[in-house]
């Protein structure tokens, strides 16, 4: 077995001491660092929206308290990143292996605007790549390729995501997909012609957002938290930690 954890939207300022809506973001980052290091991870997945100023000085201060990971961890971009910026602080990668798994990293960043999509070129090399080998594969991305039944995140989702099934429909390998964006614990799953593919996403570790809301809402009682994931031969299990401040 190989564990996974994954934990997404940071939303870092350059000025550490900056507050969100209902908590301060750099604050609560170290106390989900410190408790990811009790699940004793092999591997960290960052689900993307690291900065919400688009400033080196966050993605720094990423870096800095990503390192207190006791496990190997790597990050892609969310809709409120650069990912230039990241690349200056870190380098981003595409793919990983753990083991029997394959892991790999979707970018959905769409420059500007806060939905995602692949594009006809990101669907055409994700085929690719799946191609060319069957392991059992986990794909990693910000945005969600489905609904959350929240109208207004749901609106700002995988805008292609009728061609990204589409495209998986071939490939029996996929087990399942982690997202960000949404900031809320999140479990569904998608019925193709091969088999199930279950999606996920993880609470922010900065503010919650309130599920099934129809419009813009914070839920102010949901503590931040994490998703653990452990592999197995050929299967997951997983569940949300949540961390108390």
């Amino acid at each position: 077995m190989s564990r996974l954890v994954q934990i997404s939207d940071c939303h870092l300022h350059a000025d550490p001491d900056a507050r969100a809506r209902a908590g301060f973001p750099l604050r609560q980052l170290e106390a989900v660092v410190e408790a990811v290091n009790r699940e004793r991870p092999d591997m960290v997945l960052v689900t993307g929206d690291i900065s919400n100023d688009e400033t080196a000085a966050s993605y720094q201060l990423a870096v800095g308290t990503l390192g207190r990971l006791a496990a190997p961890w790597f990050w892609l971009a969310g809709n409120h990143d650069d990912p230039a910026l990241m690349a200056e602080s870190r380098e981003l990668l595409d793919e990983r292996d753990l083991d029997a798994w394959r892991i790999l990293m979707l970018d959905t960043r769409v420059s500007g605007q806060p939905h995602g999509a692949l594009g006809p070129e990101g669907l055409a090399s994700l085929a690719e790549r799946l191609e060319e080998d069957d392991r059992p594969t986990l794909l990693v991305m910000h945005h969600p390729p489905l609904s959350v039944g929240s109208a207004w995140i749901d609106a700002l989702g995988l805008e292609d995501r009728e061609a990204f099934w589409q495209t998986l429909a071939a490939f029996g390998q996929v087990r399942a997909i982690l997202c960000g964006h949404v900031h809320q614990a999140f479990a569904s799953h998608q019925r193709l012609e091969a088999g199930e593919v279950a999606v996920y996403a993880c609470p922010s570790t900065t503010d919650q957002f309130l599920p099934g809301a129809e419009t813009f809402a914070i839920d102010e009682a949901s503590r931040p938290g994490y998703r653990v994931i452990d592999l197995r031969d050929d299967d997951l299990e997983t569940w949300v930690e949540r961390v108390d401040l």
